[in-house]
């Protein structure tokens, strides 16, 4: 499945891109993140409650982060796997200043597959589109 999209953060690019490094700050942001903790250099371990439709469950897995180009880019990587199901996602953000706002504008691809693919493409659509909205929402109310 294809994700894209675009937001403005309340910041400038650079205190964005650093923004969206810290994994303090993702843990805050990210719905459902029980613990993402530092494993190596740009790699992470997390947790995280996923409820889709009347499914839910506990995931475990990593996040990445590669292709870093500051304060401009970079590519974020997360997979993991529960009880029902597993999830991969990769994504390109990309980060573009406008006066003392930033442009975030993301676009990669997820894979579900297990009990939780079985809800339906336009149900995971849109719990997806949900998660990412309140993730930036969350981010915007915190960054200042």
């Amino acid at each position: 499945m294809k994700i894209n999209g675009s937001y403005v953060l309340p910041v400038p690019q650079e205190r964005a891109y650093t923004l969206l490094q810290d994994p303090e700050i993702l843990q805050q942001c990210m719905p459902g993140i029980d613990s993402l903790t530092r494993v190596g250099q740009d790699e992470y371990d997390m947790n995280m409650k996923l409820s889709i439709a009347s499914m839910g469950g506990l995931f475990a897995g990593k996040v990445r982060i590669t292709d870093q180009n500051p304060p401009a880019n970079f590519r974020l990587i997360v997979e993991g796997t529960g009880k029902i199901g597993f999830m991969k996602g990769e994504g390109l953000m990309k980060l573009d200043p406008n006066g003392e706002t930033t442009a975030v504008t993301y676009e990669g691809d997820v894979q579900v597959g297990g009990t939780i693919a079985a809800v339906g493409q336009r149900l995971i659509d849109s719990t997806s589109k949900m998660l990412i909205k309140k993730f930036f929402d969350k981010l915007a109310t915190i960054s200042h």
